[in-house]
């Protein structure tokens, strides 16, 4: 039935009038269409609610509420109150709801498929921090598309991703899903994931709408609470949370979600000057924005909605076009516009906003475009995705420690595997991988038995406790062995959503099996399963090695044991920095000098610090170690000053003056010595992979330029001055690599 519908559409004069969404026609149909809506057909257009035929995982994923009746929700959509529907079951669900609306419905608009889908549908690739930590964004750029060919051939057309909330307190769960602590690397990050998800065009049946979350400053919560408000400045707010969601906009974004928070106050789901006066007027964004989970309705709970129905009108009237979840615009809209409350003209936009997506993305063209229950299955799990879930593993694992080159293992070493991460089919994919499950992934005693390792493999404790006999039967196992890995860290439910944590430390149990195995006296490696940065102390800490792997999804396992076993050498780099203690969160590594910043050497009474706790980081942001030994030189500049319409080169020379060769992330930052706020100690303004073979050296080039030195100025608008800067070339943010001066011209 559905492909007689589909033919009979693609031969209809209506469809023939919609085929360019681009072209004069376009906005006339629509405003055609529009015109023979009802009130309450407007309000379904802005009405987007969970699929009644879901995925377990997928309801389990949000506050748990009825499941509404699929026939229910089918009827509904048939009447028009429904756009469409988030996270449901897949394709053959998808078909048969289009199938119905496109038969039966008035005005058969197609309906719209979202979902979930953050870091991979069936095949899992690295949680988004994980990934940033591979400091190379068209690496997300090819994970997105591989996402979006296996997504969009289940029906999907809209996935909820990426999130580019820069996250500055790791006790905040939400960290996993980002890129980090870094304007700049969010941005990049931001504009790749954007890219990867929509393609090339729109409308191919591979494509997905990408949306930018959450909109703005979600990951600046007080005290690290999950939902909680951001009380930061109008000039915070520019020059550090919004630029990301700028990035993913102009890079094509055409959905955005507002957020659960409020700032300053003000809940951003009824923030007019944020959803309209910004977006809509000073960036003049043309796509629509979406709700979060009842974010709407939630106004009544924040306090600055007294029902329901006040709830619906100051989120519509502040710039929220479409209700997710809650349903208060299907049932408060057609009133408030009768009333005066909401002007029908507005209500208009909204749904022309709605319906030309729909046109952009070609629903009108075919509205069964991505629903074929035969290429859901054809496109997934394929060997070219599993491929890429490897790779982008391996590229994702930053390296912390290396001391006495412990790693790479020998694979006749023989090694006692311990750790409540060792083994089994359980927190390998991370939070947010609805559609996958961990019993398609590969566990790391696999993934190092698979590769040739000579492993005896013992749990040793739980996540949280230590059961009778574990220590012992670990420290038999360690006793024997060659070498020791300890597979410790966070279980999925300890990062995520609704996952913040007061002390970002491994547990005690972790902790004291660290230790007993640590009195044997055996080199001892580290892997670390995590989804944000950690306060490592004790024993953790004083191991040989130390491997960050994040949750890497479907090929988890292989890519760990690439690592270990040194197939693949470690590249990645820390997009947030690991702080000496909880209590230093936030922490950022751009932070302010102060007044009275403590100069180096012991600590220092009056200054910017801890009476037990430097003010630095105990592994910074960009931090990450090589099976190389790349060593910084030769700082050098085409000249000293930079002209204000021109570019300065700088650079230094890398040399890997280690055995092995390598893959180095070259960092390049600067510093304004004056300005008119308080600048940064350090910005990053660009970085470079560079691979060395044993001995070589390479000198690495950037070429700086005014935009790069800008800021936000008091006024919140951009600002710079001529005047000195520092610029340094270092393998992190708090290394001195290679650095000089220069100085901005004046302009003329």
């Amino acid at each position: 039935m559905a492909v007689g519908l589909a033919g009979a559409w693609m031969a209809s004069p209506l469809r023939a009038a919609m085929r360019s969404h681009d072209s004069a026609a376009a906005p006339a149909f629509i405003d055609a269409l529009i015109a023979r809506m009802t009130l309450e057909e407007k309000a379904g257009q802005l009405t987007l609610n969970p699929a009644a035929m879901r995925v377990d995982a997928a309801a389990a994923a949000n506050p748990k509420e009825a499941q509404q009746k699929f026939e229910v929700q089918l009827a509904e959509a048939v009447a028009g109150k429904l756009t469409g529907v988030f996270n449901g079951s897949g394709a053959v669900m998808a078909k048969r709801m289009q199938t119905a609306v496109m038969r039966d419905s008035r005005l058969k608009i197609p309906l719209i498929f979202a979902a979930d889908v953050i870091h991979g549908y069936r095949t899992v690739f690295p949680v988004p921090v994980g990934e940033a930590a591979s400091f190379e964004p068209s690496l997300a750029e090819r994970t997105a598309r591989a996402t979006a060919v296996e997504a969009a051939a289940a029906g999907l057309d809209w996935t909820f991703a990426p999130m580019v909330d820069i996250a500055r307190d790791q006790r905040w769960g939400r960290v996993m899903e980002g890129a980090g602590e870094d304007v700049r690397l969010g941005c990049l990050f931001a504009a790749a994931r954007v890219r990867g998800f929509q393609g090339d065009d729109l409308t191919a049946d591979n494509a997905m709408l990408a949306c930018a979350k959450h909109f703005a400053a979600y990951g600046a919560p007080e005290g690290g609470l999950d939902y909680n408000g951001a009380d930061i400045s109008e000039r915070t707010l520019r020059e550090i949370y919004l630029p990301p969601f700028r990035a993913a906009f102009d890079a094509g974004a055409l959905t955005a979600m507002s957020s659960f928070n409020a700032i300053g106050g003000v809940p951003a789901s009824a923030n007019k000057w944020l959803l309209t006066d910004l977006l809509r007027g000073e960036w003049h964004f043309p796509g629509i924005v979406v709700s979060d989970y009842k974010s709407d309705e939630e106004l009544i709970v924040h306090g600055v909605a007294k029902d329901g129905k006040d709830a619906a009108r100051l989120a519509f009237l502040a710039g929220v076009d479409m209700s997710m979840a809650s349903n208060l615009y299907a049932l408060h809209l057609p009133d408030l516009v009768r009333e005066g409350a909401v002007p029908a003209d507005l209500l208009d936009a909204s749904v022309r906003r709605v319906l030309m997506l729909k046109a952009r993305i070609g629903l009108f063209d075919d509205p069964f475009r991505r629903i074929d229950p035969a290429r859901e299955k054809a496109r997934s799990r394929l060997p070219g995705a599993m491929a890429l879930a490897r790779e982008a593993g391996c590229k994702s694992i930053v390296m912390l420690k290396n001391d006495g080159g412990t790693l790479p293992l020998k694979k006749s070493a023989r090694v006692a595997l311990i750790g409540p991460f060792a083994s089994g089919a359980h927190d390998l994919i991370g939070g947010w991988a609805v559609f996958a499950s961990d019993g398609e992934a590969v566990d790391l005693a696999t993934g190092m038995r698979a590769a040739g390792g000579n492993i005896t493999v013992v749990e040793g404790c739980g996540v949280n406790e230590v059961r009778p006999g574990q220590l012992e039967e670990a420290l038999d196992v360690a006793r024997d062995a060659e070498v020791v890995v300890l597979s410790l860290g966070e279980n999925q439910s300890m990062s995520g959503e609704a996952a913040s944590r007061t002390e970002i430390v491994l547990p005690a149990a972790q902790q004291e099996l660290a230790q007993a195995v640590a009195a044997l006296g055996k080199p001892t490696v580290v892997v670390l399963r995590n989804g944000r940065a950690l306060a490592l102390e004790g024993a953790v800490l004083d191991v040989q090695a130390i491997l960050v792997s994040w949750f890497l999804g479907t090929q988890s396992g292989h890519s760990i044991a690439d690592v270990l076993y040194g197939s693949h050498g470690p590249a990645g780099r820390l997009p947030m920095s690991f702080p000496f203690r909880s209590g230093q969160e936030p922490y950022h590594y751009d932070h302010a000098s102060t007044g009275r910043p403590q100069p180096e050497g012991p600590i220092r009474k009056h200054r910017t610090n801890y009476l037990d706790t430097p003010h630095a980081a105990l592994f910074p942001f960009g931090h990450g170690l090589t099976f190389g030994a790349p060593v910084y030189s030769d700082f050098a500049m085409d000249g000293p000053v930079l002209s204000w319409h021109g570019m300065l080169q700088v650079s230094a020379k890398i040399t890997n003056t280690g055995g092995r060769a390598c893959e180095e992330v070259v960092q390049c930052y600067v510093h304004d010595n004056v300005a008119r706020v308080t600048p940064p100690v350090r910005k990053l303004i660009g970085f470079q992979k560079v691979a060395l073979g044993p001995g070589e050296s390479r000198t690495v080039r950037f070429d700086l330029q005014r935009n790069q030195l800008e800021y936000v100025g008091p006024d919140n608008t951009i600002a710079i001055e001529p005047g000195e800067f520092r610029v340094w070339i270092a393998p992190s943010a708090q290394d001195d690599g290679a650095s000089g001066t220069f100085t901005l011209t004046t302009p003329g």
